[in-house]
């Protein structure tokens, strides 16, 4: 099976309800087609108690999956359906494809068409990251740095490398910032984000991260929702 989408706004019709999903906007996305999908849908919907609607009827187990999520939605009404559909596909017994993938569907306005970014093994934890490393004291021995997005604009970074605390750093370059303290020794990002954000910013965020081309960065498959 193979769609190819056209469209920057998608409209579903059901029950001759037209719904308009908004897809998140990102620049010079690596991954421009992929093929043998199915999609599913993650709307903008003020009708409902959460404000969102989740339109999963046209998914097929074994294909790559699409998630298409309405951009104004926030981290804490998106990500309990991206779970969701994660949790579906991650614990399937029959017909399942280990080499399926899952992607975010974006508009890419460098190309004026869409652009995919892969989320297949991010694991979403809501919580902050304090338990996650206190259980995993091997893990946070080593060199690494948390990156907190509090919103569009403000976040920072603090860690450790080298056994050594790095100061707390507030930052608007984010590939720069990363770029000056990573010197030398491998270091793990982590990921930390406010429920608050809006999917458009994690997204654009996401983005600049997957355009990291350094072999002593790596970046962590859990990202905390906090």
């Amino acid at each position: 099976m193979r769609f190819i989408y056209l469209l920057i706004i998608i409209c579903c019709f059901s029950c001759n309800n037209e719904r308009v999903l908004l897809l998140p906007e990102i620049k010079n996305a690596e991954i421009t087609e992929v093929l043998d999908v199915s999609p599913a849908y993650i709307f903008y919907d003020e009708t409902q108690p959460d404000s969102t609607l989740l339109n999963r009827k046209n998914l097929i187990i074994t294909t790559n999956w699409l998630i298409n999520v309405d951009k104004r939605l926030t981290l804490a009404q998106a990500i309990p359906h991206i779970k969701f559909l994660q949790d579906k596909k991650r614990n399937a017994e029959m017909h399942k494809n280990e080499d399926a993938k899952n992607y975010f569907t974006c508009n890419d306005t460098s190309i004026k068409n869409l652009g995919f970014l892969e989320f297949t093994e991010i694991n979403y934890a809501k919580k902050d990251t304090s338990n996650y490393w206190v259980r995993k004291n091997n893990i946070y021995k080593k060199n690494h740095l948390e990156i907190h997005f509090i919103d569009d604009t403000n976040a920072f970074i603090e860690g450790i490398i080298n056994n050594q605390v790095q100061p707390q750093l507030k930052f608007t370059d984010l590939l720069k910032t990363i770029r000056q303290i990573v010197k030398e020794d491998s270091v793990t990002l982590v990921c930390n984000f406010n429920e608050k954000l809006k999917f458009e910013d994690y997204i654009s965020i996401k983005s600049k991260l997957s355009k990291i081309e350094s072999n002593k960065i790596n970046i962590d498959y859990n990202e905390f929702i906090y």
